[in-house]
């Protein structure tokens, strides 16, 4: 009975390397075909005009933030133990000023993998200042991120906004389970 369990405990160890495996090569290739500052640029431009129209009332909405940051595409993938990597600009005045990388691993259950656009709005001053003088922020313990969801037939016009930080998931393409931005890290990108 002994080397029974012992094999079925070695296959599971096995499979939790593989994943992690992959996961590494995973961020491993996201980051070495980074993206320009121009393709990030043209994919923030369509990101933004995809929030505009899905979710009514984000045009003035977005006018009143301090600092946006884009996200055009965050891939998410795991079995148990997960990772996710997208790279994102942030724009100030409608202009981009900056560019971040996100990365973040998990633990827990999960599965499967999905692509998602993300927008996260910086509503006051002093959380946008505190996102841009750190040295690899991270969501939820540098700053606490709202999830804002609307339902049918509301709008950011009737949404009464308080949060200094709020974030927009949509767009997600495949299936995930564990929905959240706790524990992604944002380091500056030199573009």
């Amino acid at each position: 009975m002994f080397p029974n369990n012992f094999s079925k405990l070695r296959l599971v160890f096995r499979s939790v390397q593989c994943i992690l495996i992959g996961l590494v090569l995973l961020c491993s290739a996201s980051m070495a075909f980074s993206a320009t500052a121009r393709e990030i640029d043209v994919s923030v431009e369509v990101t933004l005009e995809r929030f505009n129209k899905e979710v009514p009332g984000a045009e003035g909405f977005m006018k009143k933030a301090k600092g946006v940051l884009i996200f055009p595409q965050v891939i998410k993938a795991g079995f148990g133990i997960g990772g996710e990597y997208g790279e994102v600009a942030l724009q100030i005045g409608g202009k981009t000023v900056e560019y971040y990388s996100t990365m973040a691993a998990s633990i827990g259950f999960q599965l499967g993998a999905q692509a998602k656009s993300i927008i996260l709005v910086f509503t006051k001053e002093d959380a946008l200042k505190a996102f841009r003088n750190s040295d690899g922020w991270k969501a939820g313990v540098d700053g606490s991120v709202a999830l804002i969801s609307l339902g049918m037939g509301d709008s950011l016009d009737t949404t009464n906004v308080k949060d200094p930080i709020v974030a927009f998931i949509f767009g997600q393409k495949g299936l995930m389970y564990n929905l959240t931005l706790e524990g992604s890290k944002f380091s500056k990108l030199h573009k």
